[in-house]
């Protein structure tokens, strides 16, 4: 995933030292499950408690709610289950109390009462009801306390980074009922949490609220409490900001049992909407189609709704923010399926194109953007990505990205809409070659405050020679090759298409992509290893490594057909594939580790690129292959892939190993099995010329049938369905859709 090197340079590991994680009680040992709504996402245990560690409430990169936990009589209840919907919309856990303090009389017996507690987040809103049920054959007491307390720690802090000077943070105070949790940062922004009970406690301490519950035998009752996030720019000064900030505050939705209803009504509205936005997939093996189902949902959560349309965030708790490579890749997945992802896509990133040069957020004129943030170190410059453009290959992806949604849409309006941002990012990609002796596109950080390595594998030591040393920059990566000729092309296509413009630029967009791809083929293959090295450094030196960037060249149709083929018998070898999915680097390579983040790990999207390489250039049994083995993979992790796990080959009768500080869930892993599907299936949508094409499909075993349904092709619907039928895969088609197939 991304801004790894931002964990490792506020970490300050030397040059050689591999990055360990900030190590946190609760990780390894819990599993942690997560909710979000628009940019406020939660993080907590099985029981719904936060334990700070990596947990709390966090508000626009900012942890508004450190502490949240519920115990009888000082001790936490017994977990029965604790899960989070099907659709993601509502938490939901199950316990019991362990034997209770006599209070008034009788002792409560172990297991007598039962604790539903319901969580659900509206905007920034935390609702919770917690409902005790006294199954006992007398009366209790029950002693409920609900602890909670704010940190209000930057996102970039939880994670590990040190700060010379802080805002200051305010005790926190009852007022008129409620706890209030105040912070005023160094952006000089007033953050503030109110925290509101229903009923009214029998004792409110600013960091505690104490009930004795009379719960008589058979019934139930009930407690609501809600916290509520609210921004105040100190700053600003207009009497209309203040006004409005005071009504954020005096018009908060008090907790109770209405407040919740419409909270969670409104989560289930927003996640079916989102559902059916896009193509249906059923399959007659129920655990493939949980994953499948689990994989929607999980994009479904983590896709906020911008004024630009729907964005996916890259991942939860790290990265729930809007990044550029990631949501281009996430949205070349779903294309397919779901195309309206990458139309919001693409109008975010036109909008936040860089307009102007910035040494310190590496921003150039016509550059992508790599991420944005909305945190108090990211608005005091303590760190550069308040909108930072240090990725290299964001910008000719999001050329790729248009390129593949016009065939897929025929969407020319959109096209037309962002060309003038087509343009500006096409004469940037343009200029860095131009400036490369090979005609290459590469990256070198403006800044020290900058990423080193500004590919996909951003980690500081993600990049090196085959001794094992780091290359001097610039940098020309492999894939990013493969982008920038495809975008070139992309270019050319869309600009003949359009029938604007003079015959010469489209030429030198041609021109352009065929010196890459000519260079790729010179300077890249090893014919030693019968594959492609992973970079040239700034010397024209060959980084002569085998890392699965290079099957990203193949995803993309850009190498010679036989060259191909070589690099895809290496990627489904044991160098690379582990049973569980393909390693970012081959097995024995310097530096390699299982368990490092970049150098030997399995990460789900970039096995899905080797996988449709594969398809390319192999054929479809070795993408079908991938697909059993990520599913496989999937089961181990309740369905939902991880940003990354460890590289460990399968081990008869053993799972893989997960990656401490892996994202879950993430947008682009949860995307890797549409791509691998898309591969599989042999299906390519052309809204431009009307027609669906399915060529020579193949489906995993123990899959008699899959149905692809309400795929979209301009103002029509069409459904196909996949029966294995003799040893072959044959679709059927209901719809009025022209569909050509090749068995």
């Amino acid at each position: 995933m991304d801004t790894q090197d931002q964990k490792q340079q506020q970490l300050q590991p030397g040059p050689d030292e591999p990055f360990i994680p900030t190590e946190h009680a609760n990780i390894g040992g819990q599993r942690q499950l997560v909710l979000k709504s628009g940019n406020t996402f939660a993080v907590y245990d099985a029981n719904g408690d936060m334990h700070s560690g990596d947990d709390g409430l966090f508000v626009n990169d900012t942890r508004v709610l450190s502490e949240l936990m519920l115990t009888f009589g000082g001790r936490t209840p017994s977990l029965l289950s604790g899960n989070v919907s099907s659709d993601n919309a509502v938490f939901t856990a199950h316990m019991t109390n362990k034997p209770l303090p006599p209070i008034g009389g009788a002792r409560t017996p172990e297991g007598v009462i039962h604790v539903e507690r319901k969580r659900v987040l509206s905007g920034h809103v935390l609702h919770e009801s917690i409902v005790l049920t006294n199954y006992g054959t007398e009366p209790s007491t029950v002693p409920l306390s609900i602890s909670f307390k704010a940190d209000f720690l930057d996102i970039f802090e939880v994670r590990g980074a040190k700060r010379g000077k802080r805002g200051t943070l305010r005790p926190p105070v009852v007022e008129n009922g409620e706890v209030v949790l105040r912070y005023i940062g160094l952006d000089e922004v007033e953050r503030t949490a109110r925290i509101q009970f229903t009923p009214a406690p029998d004792v409110l301490s600013p960091t505690r609220a104490d009930y004795a519950l009379h719960i008589q035998s058979e019934t139930a009752i009930s407690v609501y409490l809600s916290v509520t996030a609210v921004t105040y720019a100190l700053s600003d000064a207009s009497e209309e900001s203040k006004r409005n900030a005071a009504e954020a505050a005096e018009c908060a939705p008090e907790s109770g049992r209405p407040a919740i209803r419409e909270a969670l009504v409104d989560a289930h509205r927003r996640m079916r909407e989102r559902r059916r936005a896009s193509a249906r997939v059923r399959s007659s093996n129920p655990l493939f189609s949980e994953w499948i189902d689990r994989s929607l949902a999980d994009l479904g959560l983590l896709t906020t709704d911008l004024d630009t349309g729907p964005y996916p965030y890259a991942g939860i708790p790290w990265f729930s923010t809007a990044f550029g490579r990631d949501a281009i890749i996430t949205s070349l997945q779903m294309l397919w399926l779901h195309p309206p992802l990458a139309r919001g896509v693409l109008r975010f990133l036109a909008a936040h194109q860089a307009r102007e040069d910035s040494a310190f957020r590496d921003a150039e004129i016509g550059k992508i953007m790599h991420e944005t943030r909305k945190s108090e170190m990211a608005a005091t410059g303590e760190v550069p990505f308040a909108l930072y453009y240090g990725g290299v290959d964001s910008t000719p992806l999001f050329i790729v990205l248009a390129g593949a949604y016009a065939e897929r849409t025929g969407d020319t309006e959109l096209i037309d809409e962002i060309w003038p941002a087509l343009e500006l990012a096409a004469g940037w990609v343009a200029r860095h070659c131009d400036q490369n002796p090979y005609g290459l596109l590469d990256y070198q950080r403006a800044t020290e405050h900058g990423l080193v390595n500004q590919g996909w594998k951003d980690s500081h030591d993600s990049v090196f020679h085959a001794d094992g040393k780091f290359p001097i920059g610039p940098i020309a990566l492999i894939e990013v090759q493969a982008y920038a000729s495809t975008a070139f092309s992309t270019m050319a296509r869309l600009a003949r298409a359009r029938a604007r413009g003079d015959n010469k630029q489209t030429d030198d967009y041609e021109r352009r992509a065929r010196h890459i791809r000519e260079k790729v083929e010179s300077l890249y293959w090893m014919p030693e290893a019968d594959f492609y090295g992973i970079a040239l450094d700034g010397k024209g030196e060959l980084c002569r490594v085998l890392s699965s960037n290079a099957g990203h060249l193949l995803a993309f149709d850009l190498v010679e057909r036989q060259r191909g083929e070589a690099v895809a018998r290496q990627l489904e070898s044991a160098l690379f594939h582990t049973g569980w999915g393909v390693r970012t680097l081959a097995a024995g390579q310097p530096r390699f580790n299982p368990m490092s983040y970049h150098n030997g790990s399995v990460w789900p999207h970039d096995t899905a690129l080797c996988a449709r390489g594969l398809a390319h250039y192999g054929d479809r049994s070795a993408a079908v292959g991938i697909l059993q083995a990520l599913f496989e993979a999937a089961v181990t992790f309740n369905m939902r892939l991880p940003e990354l796990f460890c590289g460990f080959t399968h081990q008869r009768g053993e799972r893989p190993i997960a990656y401490p500080v892996a994202c879950l869930p993430q947008a682009w892993a949860a995307g890797a099995p549409f791509m691998i599907l898309e591969a599989c299936l042999g299906v390519s949508v052309d809204a431009v010329n009307d027609e669906i094409r399915i060529d020579r499909p193949q489906m995993p075993e123990g899959i008699d049938w899959l149905e692809i349904g309400d795929l979209r092709l301009g103002e029509k619907n069409v459904t196909i369905t996949f029966r294995r039928v003799g040893g072959q895969i044959i679709p059927s088609v209901d719809g009025e859709a022209r569909v050509v197939a090749v068995l």
